[in-house]
């Protein structure tokens, strides 16, 4: 298993952007193709990604609230019931005690070749985390990130 790998990768830097997840993970910036948290709860969380499949999820200049990972239908994609703090959501968790930067991507659309692509908008730090109920009324995991300040 590779080690873990927090803060920039290579020449990486914000605003980069990224034609797939497999280019993502091909480029060391986010390993796994498909799921939205890299990391583990004993390490923390390298980077996440933020695809727009959670309704709960905001992105602000100032600050992200990330939905944790889990309860989704495959098929529908509808939260159908409560997260767990599995191990990935205990990523971020350690990554709040950690105070490690967390590399955050995002599914926007490019606006020359008018495709969805996944944009590095940089390192962040996660503040807070807490159990919410979801606009599905369902349980999630939200966690608080704020950009990293060396």
């Amino acid at each position: 298993m590779a080690q873990p790998q927090f803060g920039h990768v290579g020449s990486y830097l914000p605003g980069d952007t990224f034609r797939s997840r497999l280019e993502l993970r091909l480029s060391g910036m986010h390993r796994p193709v498909r799921a939205g948290i890299a990391g583990s709860q004993h390490t923390g969380a390298e980077s996440i990604v933020m695809s727009q499949v959670y309704e709960d999820d905001v992105f602000t200049e100032d600050e992200i609230i990330y939905t944790g990972q889990g309860g989704r239908d495959p098929k529908s994609g509808h939260q159908v019931s409560d997260q767990v703090l599995n191990d990935r959501n205990l990523a971020l968790v350690k990554s709040t005690e950690t105070g490690l930067p967390v590399r955050v991507f995002r599914k926007v659309l490019d606006e020359l070749s008018n495709e969805l692509v996944f944009r590095y908008e940089g390192l962040y730090r996660v503040v807070g985390h807490a159990f919410e109920t979801g606009k599905s009324g369902k349980g999630v995991w939200q966690f608080r990130l704020v950009p990293f300040q060396a």
